[in-house]
């Protein structure tokens, strides 16, 4: 019952808050907040397939160099950047899961093995093969020591 209550108050709070301004432009349709998340949600849902900034800048209803701008102030990162982080997280997701190394790079669209090599360990500090094992016993020694 007070569920409604309590969330009209979090979000006014919200709103009247130090970042009430930044909230409230996410929000309007045609902010450029909203205009960069739908190039964002694009890169999300293709980040597999090459990306062009064109077709982004398209999605978002802006120039290529605008949304470059704008892409960088919301996310520290250009468009090119950023799908390469999203790669680079599932790939080492893929191989956490059991993945063959190249496989995985493959499947996040990686077309060089040593390409997705250099960018993996450039990103999580050593090479596919060797985080992946590192990952795995530091999972087991932290599990052993909750037992």
């Amino acid at each position: 019952m007070l569920a409604p209550l309590c969330e009209r108050e979090i979000l006014y709070r919200l709103l009247q808050g130090p970042q009430g301004a930044i909230v409230r432009q996410i929000a309007r349709a045609d902010s450029r907040l909203s205009q960069v998340r739908r190039a964002i949600a694009l890169i999300r849902d293709q980040f597999d397939r090459p990306l062009r900034v064109e077709a982004l800048a398209d999605v978002a209803g802006m120039s290529p160099a605008s949304l470059h701008r704008h892409f960088r102030t919301a996310t520290a990162m250009s468009p090119l950047q950023y799908q390469k982080s999203l790669r680079l997280q599932e790939a080492r997701r893929l191989i956490l899961a059991g993945r063959d190394v190249a496989a995985a790079g493959f499947a996040v669209g990686y077309e060089s093995a040593s390409q997705f090599s250099r960018e993996y360990a450039r990103l999580f500090g050593s090479p596919p093969s060797r985080d992946a094992k590192s990952t795995k016993l530091t999972g087991e020694s932290n599990r052993a020591l909750a037992a």
